[in-house]
């Protein structure tokens, strides 16, 4: 049965793949995206029956109450998927006040604005799926991930709380720790910092994998699919790391 899936950050990278596979299985997609032009490139215009790319900022509430409630008074909320993150790189001494500030704008808040807009509709409508991207940097210590790893940190304890307070409302809560994916995202970093090194770095990273490579999207996708669909109806207050064994086997 076609449900209505609410994306965010769903243009590119992670986000896009996530899209293609509900796209994919049938179902209708409400895709949140500050990038409105690249998400429109990123998809055909064969998918417009079932993908609306609404322009909206995460971190702004009262834009995410307007557009979350708009989706609901045409039809039920029946999965959130919280994907839009932005990235930092330095320590707690080389992050700034405007470089905290952002990324708890985004990674954290833009997370509550969209779930405490979702939350009534999916209560309304007798339950629902929420699912949240978090990262293996909400597990372990990275490097230069100061204000990266703290929002990511959130995230998790966002997961488990919502779990908690909504499940007997019919309301699944879970997250996915990813490692390292090739997403261009990655390409572009390697391109900034490491200009004619981009491959040696590429491989360098990889391998801090057990698995010896990066993830794909893909891969992301199908887990994030499978934990909103009725086979994981029994999931819920649950982490899923896909890191080809970073967390436990680099310990």
């Amino acid at each position: 049965m076609s449900k209505n899936v609410i994306i965010t950050g769903g243009g590119s990278g992670i986000g896009a793949a996530i899209t293609r596979v509900f796209l994919d299985k049938g179902h209708t997609v409400f895709m949140l995206e500050r990038n409105v032009e690249g998400a429109r490139e990123a998809f055909s215009e064969d998918d417009g029956d079932t993908l609306q790319i609404i322009p909206c900022d995460v971190s702004d509430q009262a834009e995410v109450l307007r557009v979350i409630d708009d989706i609901a008074a045409s039809g039920t909320i029946d999965i959130l998927i919280n994907n839009a993150g932005v990235s930092h790189i330095g320590t707690v001494e080389t992050t700034t006040e405007a470089d905290m500030d952002k990324l708890f704008a985004v990674n954290v808040k833009g997370v509550y604005n969209c779930i405490h807009a979702a939350i009534p509709h999916m209560k309304k409508n007798g339950g629902g799926v929420i699912l949240n991207m978090a990262s293996i940097a909400s597990h372990v210590g990275i490097a230069d991930r100061f204000a990266y790893s703290m929002t990511k940190g959130a995230v998790l304890a966002i997961t488990y709380s919502v779990a908690k307070d909504y499940v007997s409302e019919g309301i699944r809560c879970n997250s996915i720790s990813p490692a390292r994916v090739h997403t261009p995202f990655v390409d572009g970093f390697l391109a900034k910092n490491y200009p004619g090194r981009e491959k040696e770095m590429y491989d360098t990273l990889s391998k801090t994998q057990p698995i010896g490579r990066m993830a794909k999207p893909e891969e992301v996708a199908n887990l994030a699919y499978f934990l909103c669909s009725d086979e994981a109806s029994f999931t819920t207050g649950t982490d899923y790391p896909l890191d080809g064994g970073f967390i436990k086997l680099n310990s």
